[in-house]
């Protein structure tokens, strides 16, 4: 059972909720314990390995000067321990944590996984057919729903699941059926990644430059397949698994960035996509194509931080790839030893972030979810307090960054925005732009730490916008000035 698949006896009040009435010493002036209405646990939620110990702080609400003697219990000893609010996994399983006073009790599920074991979070998951007719997925005109799943009889037609994912370690798995005659094809909705299933040629190709095709020989009508495409930052799999033999062919390409457009291209690199926004299927042409099952996964389900933003944390999309470990995104999670994730969608905004993130982070266990938005546009006070409560309300810290220089300067606005919502929302946040900048006043971009990328011949301009091997290391350094926090 999933954590978030857990009725939770948890009830969490907002800090200023908490303090309506204040002393000198901010707290509500009560005297008798026997008003205690509540325990707030800054915990919704555990997920540890065997052997971890995680301790959590319980307060009691209203709030008082000298906090009540908690009981702490455990539902399953030989699972989970407490100790003073102290937990430690001792056994692989599921317990219940408790912490209590005279009436008022709070409990805190937890799961304990062996040391080693690989675990995906299910952000979606629907079979498909007539009878429970799903409305996040749009048909367009492709075909209808049958007793056995969705058909698709239109040739050139897409339908697509109508739900914004940006994780870069993340799969979708269809479970279908082809006709004899069918050329399939598994898409993104930005149409930047394609894959095409042809049974007339048996083969299955990645729409990549040049093409990237791998014969099947097996490959054949009115068999029941999974097809697993992974995206995992620059790398794509697809898997075609026979359910009938259990035969396995998977092929894998790796996006190669240029490192900057136009004349400031290092290299001419080798694009794959980074398989954009919604995930889209359909005929292009044959008789049909069942789809019965449609499931997103997410290949964690439980890091230490997710790492959310626009281009800016991608730079999967435009790394070279013999540099990209030197991207701050992965030399954050290179710190964190693989405890974490990013989710950057190139030319995102806030608005888009609101929209994806909430189909991402409420199904996975995280302790901080950092942002760097802003590059694009759109913000506004209203939106970025909206996102720092909504990462609140899901049990997570936001980590709130300021956006780095780019040589147009808008960032010095959209920081002096991101600082005065920090201190009303008492964030922290990584000073990206002093770490960016030429005299480290976060003012003029030091172009040595960005890619140069030539718009000339498209867009009629010039700009030092995406920062570099050297400027992520500059960035990495500045959360380790910033938010030591996460690496504790």
């Amino acid at each position: 059972m999933r954590i978030h698949q857990y009725k939770i006896i948890l009830y969490l009040f907002p800090l200023a909720f908490l303090n309506p009435t204040t002393t000198g010493c901010n707290k509500t002036a009560i005297t008798d314990i026997d008003t205690l209405e509540n325990i707030y646990v800054h915990k919704k939620s555990l997920e540890l390995f065997v052997g971890d110990k995680e301790q959590l702080s319980a307060h009691a609400v209203p709030s008082v000067d000298h906090q009540p003697a908690f009981q702490w219990k455990s539902s399953d000893m030989n699972v989970a321990t407490v100790n003073m609010g102290i937990v430690e996994a001792i056994n692989e399983g599921e317990a219940i944590i408790s912490v209590l006073y005279q009436a008022v009790q709070v409990d805190i599920p937890v799961i304990v996984r062996k040391k080693g074991t690989k675990t995906f979070a299910t952000l979606y998951d629907k079979q498909l057919n007539k009878k429970e007719i799903s409305p996040e997925i749009l048909i367009n005109g492709a075909g209808d729903y049958t007793d056995e799943g969705l058909m698709l009889t239109e040739n050139g037609k897409i339908g697509k699941l109508n739900k914004f994912y940006a994780l870069a370690e993340r799969m979708v798995r269809y479970k279908v059926r082809f006709s004899n005659d069918a050329k399939a094809v598994f898409r993104s909705s930005e149409g930047d990644f394609t894959v095409f299933l042809d049974l007339p040629e048996k083969q299955i190709s990645i729409g990549t430059h040049p093409l990237t095709i791998r014969k099947i020989e097996s490959l054949a009508g009115n068999k029941d397949y999974l097809i697993e495409i992974d995206h995992i930052y620059q790398q794509a799999n697809v898997r075609l698994i026979d359910l009938e033999t259990k035969d396995t062919v998977e092929v894998s390409v790796i996006n190669d960035g240029q490192g900057g457009c136009g004349a400031g291209a290092l290299q001419s690199g080798f694009a794959v996509g980074m398989q954009w926004d919604h995930y889209c299927f359909g005929l292009e042409s044959g008789t049909s194509l069942l789809i019965k099952q449609i499931s997103v996964f997410s290949l964690k389900d439980h890091v230490k931080l997710l790492i959310y933003g626009d281009s800016i944390t991608q730079p999967e999309g435009y790394f070279p790839t013999s540099d990209f470990p030197q991207a701050w995104t992965q030399l954050i999670i290179n710190r964190l030893g693989g405890n974490a994730m990013s989710s950057g969608r190139g030319g995102g905004t806030i608005h888009m972030l609101l929209e994806y993130i909430k189909n991402e982070l409420p199904f996975l266990n995280t302790e901080y979810v950092m942002v760097t938005i802003g590059t694009n546009g759109g913000n506004t006070a209203e939106n970025l307090t909206e996102l720092v409560k909504y990462i609140k309300s899901q049990g997570a810290i936001p980590i709130l960054n300021n956006i780095p220089c780019n040589e147009s300067g808008t960032q010095i606005e959209n920081n002096k925005l991101i600082e005065k919502i920090r201190r009303e929302q008492k964030i922290n946040g990584s000073l990206f732009d002093i770490a960016t900048s030429v005299s480290n006043d976060g003012q003029q971009v030091d172009k040595s730490f960005m890619y140069w990328e030539d718009y000339s011949g498209s867009f009629g301009w010039q700009i030092y916008h995406h920062p570099n091997e050297r400027g992520g290391k500059k960035m990495f350094e500045r959360t380790l000035i910033d938010v030591p926090e996460i690496y504790n």
